[in-house]
């Protein structure tokens, strides 16, 4: 795999966004992959702010798309978001997005079909991690909100419960 990425936009995007690109690559492995390629891929924008506004997007392949079939030479053709970040904010000279000179982006391959709302969660693991340990930390965080959600959910019940009753009392 490889990202590709035009700083100044491709295509309809040229100039007026920053766009980013997978690619499938040729490999050693190919035999014992699994093709078409279907995984969701999501690219994060880093901000490098204690704010943490990522700019985060993501596509799923279209599996009958000749981009994401066996690769049949060196790489297959590049598929992606062509308008990924908006030029006229990453042009700022106070953007969060580039400090130094240095933008940090990551790309992810969803293997395990991840919900939108564990990216942001994702998205602050440290990418020094070895991969099988982010998905650890990742499915107890799933665990873990899922979990919280039927508490929650509890609670209202237990609540609207002790509502009626003290309803009931009164018209007693």
């Amino acid at each position: 795999m490889r990202a590709r990425l035009y700083l100044y936009g491709d295509g309809n995007a040229r100039r007026t966004h920053m766009s980013l690109f997978f690619v499938l690559m040729r490999g050693p492995h190919d035999s014992i992959l699994q093709f078409p390629f279907s995984y969701k891929v999501t690219f994060i924008l880093f901000d490098q702010t204690p704010e943490q506004r990522h700019i985060i997007d993501s596509f799923r392949p279209d599996t009958k798309s000749n981009s994401f079939q066996r690769p049949r030479s060196d790489m297959n053709i590049a598929s992606g978001i062509p308008k990924f970040a908006q030029l006229s904010i990453l042009e700022k000279p106070d953007n969060p997005y580039i400090r130094d000179d240095t933008m940090f982006i990551k790309v992810m391959v969803d293997f395990e079909n991840m919900s939108k709302t564990i990216l942001p969660y994702a998205s602050t693991l440290n990418p020094g991690l070895p991969m099988h340990f982010q998905q650890k930390m990742i499915r107890e965080e799933i665990e873990r909100r899922a979990l919280q959600s039927t508490l929650d959910t509890q609670v209202t019940l237990l609540n609207s419960e002790e509502k009626g009753k003290s309803k009931d009392s009164k018209i007693n």
